[in-house]
């Protein structure tokens, strides 16, 4: 089943910011859904007056560009839908063990005694 997550990260004053919109016990039908009602109505946490949004999809189906056009500024932001693979404060998920129900999809391998 998995846990999902969705996701939105952007470009602020030379930094990268990543939020979490949703995550928890999500499956991953729930966080799309959540991820498809985000791209309408997410705003960044600094002020901004939108005028005009844009939102791209991705071939995957699963992220979005999300061009928010504002009085005096531009923004833009990717959301995403992510699943956690490996929680080290998890001991039912050990690094090494990833969740058997993932396991068809592609891994991310945690380096031993990182």
């Amino acid at each position: 089943m998995g846990t999902w997550a969705v996701i939105a990260q952007s470009v602020s004053s030379d930094a990268h910011v990543t939020e979490f919109i949703c995550r928890g016990r999500e499956t991953k039908e729930e966080a799309l859904e959540k991820l498809r009602a985000a791209v309408h109505t997410y705003l960044p946490k600094r002020n901004i007056r939108e005028k005009r949004r844009q939102v791209y999809r991705f071939a995957d189906q699963e992220s979005y560009l999300v061009m928010i056009n504002g009085k005096l500024t531009e923004w833009e932001c990717s959301l995403r839908l992510a699943e956690l693979i490996s929680d080290s404060a998890d001991p039912a998920r050990p690094a090494d063990q990833p969740d058997p129900a993932a396991a068809a999809g592609p891994q991310d391998r945690i380096p031993p005694g990182y």
